[in-house]
C-alpha cells in the first residue's frame, strides 16, 4: 500500500521543513496522548461499560447528562486551544476557516459519508451472515438516546466541532508530521474514533468507521475540516430531531 503522494501541496504537515529533535517528538506524542486521553478517554471506558453490558447499562437519559456531556467537550477543546498556542498555533492552522464553498462542500462528504456507511453495513452483515450464518443485531440510537431533552441539541452542535476538531485535525495533523505517514494519520484518526463508539456493538461501531474513513480520507487530501464538521453535524442533528 503506497502512502498519500508526498508531493501534494495540501499533504498535512504544520512544519514540513523543519526537523524536529528528538526532544521535541517525545514532547508532542506526549501532548497527543494527554489531549486524546482527557477528550476520549472517559467515552472510551464507557464505551466498553455499555459493549459489555448492553444499552440497559446507559445512564439516564436526562438534561443533567447532556449538560455534562457539554461541559466535557469544552475542556477538551480548551485543552486543545492551549496545547496548540504552546507552539503559537491556531485552530485556522489545522484547517478551520470559514469559507462558503467549504459548507456546500460539505454536502458532498455528507454524500459520500452516508454511501460508505450503507455500503459498510451491508458489508459487515453480509460476513457475518457467512461466518454466523444469521444477520447480526444492529443498535442505533434509538436503544440509547430515544426522547433525548433539550440539551441534547446544543450538545449536538457542539460535538461535531470537539470530534472533528481533536480527532480528525489535530490528531492526524500529528500523527502525519510525528511518522511522515498519511495513511497512517488515516488509521489512528478512524480507530481512535471507532473505539468510543463501540457501544453500537462490534457491527454498527464498524459500519460507522467507513463513514469515519470518509472523513478522514477527505481531510488528508485537503486538510480542510470544515466541510467535515459540516457533515458530522448534519448526521447528528438529524439523528437527534429523528429521536424526538
Amino acid at each position: 500500500m503506497s502512502d498519500l503522494p508526498t508531493t501534494s501541496p495540501n499533504i498535512i504537515s504544520l512544519h514540513p521543513k523543519i526537523p524536529l529533535t528528538a526532544s521535541e517528538q517525545r514532547q508532542r506524542w506526549v501532548e497527543v496522548w494527554l489531549v486524546l486521553l482527557a477528550a476520549c478517554g472517559s467515552s472510551f471506558l464507557h464505551s466498553l461499560y455499555i459493549l459489555r453490558n448492553g444499552p440497559n447499562a446507559v445512564p439516564t437519559n436526562s438534561n443533567e447528562r447532556w449538560l455534562l456531556g457539554i461541559f466535557q467537550e469544552v475542556v477538551g477543546l480548551f485543552l486543545l486551544t492551549y496545547v496548540l498556542s504552546r507552539r503559537s498555533l491556531s485552530f485556522k492552522d489545522i484547517g478551520l476557516s470559514w469559507r462558503l464553498r467549504d459548507v456546500l462542500a460539505g454536502l458532498l462528504v455528507i454524500g459520500f459519508g452516508y454511501i460508505a456507511y450503507v455500503f459498510g453495513s451491508m458489508l459487515v452483515q453480509t460476513v457475518h451472515h457467512l461466518i454466523y450464518g444469521a444477520f447480526a443485531k444492529s443498535l442505533s440510537g434509538k436503544d440509547f438516546y430515544l426522547h433525548p431533552p433539550f440539551a441534547a441539541i446544543p450538545f449536538s452542535l457542539l460535538n461535531p466541532f470537539f470530534e472533528e476538531l481533536i480527532v480528525r485535525a489535530y490528531l492526524m495533523t500529528e500523527v502525519s508530521d510525528l511518522t511522515g505517514s498519511s495513511i497512517l494519520a488515516v488509521a489512528v484518526s478512524v480507530a481512535v474514533q471507532f473505539s468510543y463508539h463501540l457501544y453500537y456493538g462490534w457491527v454498527g461501531a464498524i459500519s460507522l468507521s467507513f463513514q469515519f474513513l470518509v472523513f478522514a480520507v477527505y481531510y488528508a487530501r485537503t486538510r480542510r475540516v470544515l466541510p467535515v464538521i459540516v457533515a458530522h453535524g448534519f448526521f447528528d442533528i438529524y439523528g437527534i430531531f429523528s429521536l424526538r
